[in-house]
């Protein structure tokens, strides 16, 4: 599909990209399973982002890890500032659908949530997850530090390896340095806790991804 011109599984560049607003759309601070803070993180605390498809079942997943302080659903990797659902939809603003993971390090680690990430979708579909198609669906991981990077490169190799083995092309996901994160509308927010037969796009391999590899982040 194309729409003003550019197409939905292009990225727009910062010119051609929605200008968005000046102000967050507001969410509740309550996480509707976990009963935590939707936006704080609490001391000790360290937050993950990945994009891996639709966030309403990639949410699901992460909010079921235990040391998951909270989760929330979002748009990252883009250029327009607060944008809304609509706007991302329409392939205009750089960002794909992601999830925000606050997570205790002494009870789960970074490498963990990266195998429930590389485990719970197909990384080497682009700009697309199954039948949903379009730069925000594309798979992402935005890194928050050099430890964070140095687990994604390995867990991404070790994984490569097994996706290769089971007849599976290249990885396409996008790493970054993380940057902002823009809180999605409230109504997206355990969507799937909200409306329990929801919709949920996101679908594994089936391909193991080993952790434990040298390294503790």
């Amino acid at each position: 599909m194309r729409l003003f011109g550019l197409s939905k599984s292009t990225l727009p560049t910062r010119d051609e990209a929605l200008r968005g607003r000046a102000n967050p759309i507001p969410v509740s601070d309550r996480h509707a399973v976990l009963g935590t803070s939707l936006t704080q993180v609490p001391p000790g605390n360290e937050v993950a982002v990945f994009g891996l498809g639709c966030f309403w079942g990639a949410e699901r997943m992460f909010w079921k890890v235990p040391g998951v302080y909270s989760t929330a659903v979002g748009y990252a990797g883009g250029f327009t500032a607060n944008p809304s659902y609509e706007e991302v939809c329409s392939g205009r603003t750089g960002h794909t659908e992601a999830v925000r993971m606050v997570y205790d390090p002494a009870k789960v680690s970074y490498r963990d949530l990266l195998k429930v990430f590389w485990e719970g979708h197909d990384p080497t579909q682009g700009m697309r997850q199954g039948n949903d198609a379009g730069t925000q669906y594309r798979s992402a991981i935005y890194c928050a530090d050099d430890a964070q990077r140095a687990a994604v490169d390995e867990t991404r190799a070790s994984f490569q390896q097994g996706l290769k083995s089971a007849g599976y092309g290249e990885i396409t996901t996008e790493v970054a340095p993380a940057a902002e994160f823009y809180f999605a509308e409230d109504y997206h927010q355990q969507y799937l806790h909200k409306v329990p037969n929801g919709y949920c796009g996101i679908g594994g391999t089936g391909v193991s991804c080993p952790v434990g590899l040298a390294g503790g982040a």
